[in-house]
């Protein structure tokens, strides 16, 4: 079986092509580098040729509120545009838990808009929402700090690592589209200036972070429920201190 995955080259799609590849799968990791390019739709009717599945993992260069949304809302017209004259029978997606209940962060409006091209588009699908990445914790410190003091939100997070991330991808691209969404998350609910200072601990980082309830990720405040699974989910096996643990071990 041929399966294309857009962003083939990212943090959650190169585990996600090796997975696919050990499966005896044909895959397809496509980029702009690779000459696929879903915003000028180079290479992409080429890439579809013979394709059952499509997993798309592509994410904006910018986070900035207009570009975001277009990137979106461009990329996601060409692809699926391409994946009905391609006769793609199945379009997988990688969103984010919470997008529906934070309308002021232009980034998660922008993976709304995603989302309502997919369901409109025909094709049987399945959405998977993630919460944040272990691996993305570091950036998220970054988000927050001013000098040496780090202020973030002390609203929960449950966040989980890429490869728990990855494995779920891997089984709704095999298993039969649902037509909705699913939800995965990591194995513990952490306060998010909690996260972060465990983070900066183990990195020997001297950064202050103080818990500030006004502060904004990305845009937006948060609350407890802002960011975690609502309702059932599929909760990854690796919990953070283990992964920062192995992290420094590599080191």
């Amino acid at each position: 079986m041929k399966i294309v995955v857009i962003g083939g080259t990212g943090l959650i799609g190169t585990k996600l092509v090796a997975r696919l590849r050990q499966k005896g799968h044909e895959v397809v990791a496509a980029s702009p580098a690779s000459g696929v390019n879903t915003i000028t739709g180079e290479g992409l009717a080429e890439a579809l040729a013979g394709t059952q599945i499509v997993v798309d993992l592509a994410n904006s260069p910018s986070f900035e509120d207009d570009a975001v949304l277009k990137f979106f809302e461009t990329s996601g017209r060409n692809l699926l545009a391409a994946e009905a004259a391609g006769g793609v029978k199945y379009h997988v997606a990688l969103s984010v838990v919470g997008s529906d209940r934070l309308p002021d962060s232009g980034y998660l409006r922008a993976k709304m808009a995603q989302e309502r091209l997919i369901k409109a588009s025909g094709i049987p699908y399945t959405i998977v929402r993630s919460t944040q990445f272990f691996e993305f914790v570091s950036g998220i410190a970054q988000s927050g700090t001013v000098g040496q003091t780090v202020r973030l939100s002390p609203a929960l997070l449950q966040p989980i690592m890429s490869d728990d991330v990855a494995d779920a991808m891997a089984d709704a691209t095999l298993g039969a589209p649902v037509n909705g969404t699913i939800e995965i998350a990591g194995p513990e609910k952490v306060p998010l200036d909690e996260l972060v200072r465990r983070f900066l601990r183990a990195k020997q980082d001297p950064r202050t972070v103080i818990a500030d309830t006004h502060a904004r990720y990305f845009g937006t405040e948060l609350d407890d429920r802002s960011l975690t699974p609502l309702g059932k989910a599929r909760i990854g096996a690796t919990r953070f201190d283990d992964w920062l643990s192995h992290s420094s071990a590599q080191r």
